[in-house]
């Protein structure tokens, strides 16, 4: 059920839409706006399986530890431990195809890999579509998407297998698959090996041959997902963000009684989220109201 949103946000909405386009046409860094997908069909049966989590050393390049990308700086992660974050994946694809990762791998874009703008490389991580309940499992060997708003830049195959090719992004769930302990409990180690040889880029790159079984995929099952803006322990705390939203426009946005929790909870949630255009737009008028945190939550 899409949202009934007043005139007046409507309107600030398709104007904020429009810009928002504008501005991402112009982005670079693995945005799929100015990519595509290959020529001849693929069905997910031809695609390879999960990524398998194995320990890996810390590749030497595109490790920083600090790097600077379009005038903004980037610090790389000491350790994948404990990371998840939910926001917007997008994919890269034939553009791509060919080229040297960051960590001098050769990008293929039927391999199940993903960029990320600060896990350390090589990483694994699980990313779970929050629409549709499709999860996968990627290794991280690139950096990017240097896009505003966007966590993790996927493969076309694994864009393929979460079903989000079509919409080109879609809101997602990225937790790290870590084998390391928590940095602080101990010392970082750097790990010496040679360099991997590239490849060569002009050579035709074709579908790997499928050496594990895909996992079956969930049955494709829509989901409701909100962005959740404040908990409150006093419900009178929660009626003041609530107003505050309303007064700047924001017309779906209500109060979540959540008693599943002792003592209650009270959830100030905005949604139903149907689109990526509509999420995007809903944080920059958050930022522009000085809330910095919004978390997806589904139902």
């Amino acid at each position: 059920m899409r949202t009934h949103l007043n005139q007046m946000h409507r309107k600030a909405l398709q104007t904020a839409a429009a810009a928002l386009s504008i501005a991402l046409l112009a982005s670079c860094g693995g945005n799929n706006v100015r990519d595509r997908a290959p020529s001849g069909s693929v069905s997910i049966p031809d695609l390879p399986g999960d990524a398998i989590p194995r320990i890996e050393p810390r590749s030497r390049y595109g490790n920083g530890p600090v790097y600077e990308v379009l005038g903004k700086r980037y610090t790389v992660m000491p350790s994948s431990s404990g990371y998840s974050e939910r926001g917007v994946a997008s994919w890269y694809g034939q553009k791509f195809h060919g080229r040297l990762t960051s960590n001098r791998e050769t990008y293929n874009m039927y391999a199940m890999t993903a960029a990320h703008k600060t896990l350390p490389l090589p990483s694994y991580v699980r990313v779970h579509n929050l629409r549709n309940n499709r999860s996968i499992v990627v290794r991280v060997n690139d950096r990017g998407p240097f896009v505003h708003n966007r966590i993790i830049d996927l493969s076309y195959a694994a864009a393929l297998r979460l079903d989000m090719v079509g919409d080109g992004t879609s809101l997602v769930e990225v937790t790290a698959i870590s084998f390391d302990e928590p940095a602080g409990d101990r010392p970082t180690r750097s790990v010496s090996h040679p360099p991997p040889e590239p490849a060569d880029a002009s050579a035709p790159f074709p579908t790997p041959a499928q050496t594990t079984e895909p996992e079956p995929l969930l049955e494709k099952h829509e989901k409701n997902v909100f962005v959740q803006v404040g908990a409150f322990g006093s419900r009178d705390n929660a009626e003041r963000r609530h107003t505050l939203l309303s007064d700047r426009g924001i017309g779906n946005a209500f109060v979540h009684t959540d008693k599943s929790v002792t003592p209650t909870m009270y959830r100030v949630r905005i949604g139903p989220i149907v689109e990526v255009i509509q999420y995007d737009v809903l944080v920059e008028e958050l930022e522009n109201l000085g809330i910095m945190d919004p978390y997806l939550v589904t139902d």
